[in-house]
């Protein structure tokens, strides 16, 4: 049986642009990468449904869940 080719399983939602990812983790620094965020902002996380702010610490590894209907509801933005 032959393996179908399997694209990218996450989402990940930078100032409001969907960003497809094939990881389960995501650091600050991929997301400024992904995002094309300025190297020298923070990266905060935005909780969607409670509108909570986290700053996230370079040294974060941030466990993606695939699909968005599933995922937690955040968004990343620049500091």
């Amino acid at each position: 049986m032959a393996e179908q080719a399997q694209g990218p399983k996450y989402e990940v939602n930078i100032e409001g642009t969907i960003h497809p990812w094939g990881e389960d983790e995501i650091t600050p620094a991929q997301i400024r990468g992904l995002g094309s965020l300025p190297a020298d902002q923070p990266v905060v996380e935005v909780n969607l449904e409670t509108g909570e702010e986290k700053t996230l610490p370079e040294d974060a590894v941030i466990e993606l869940k695939p699909g968005m209907a599933f995922a937690r509801k955040v968004e990343f933005k620049r500091g």
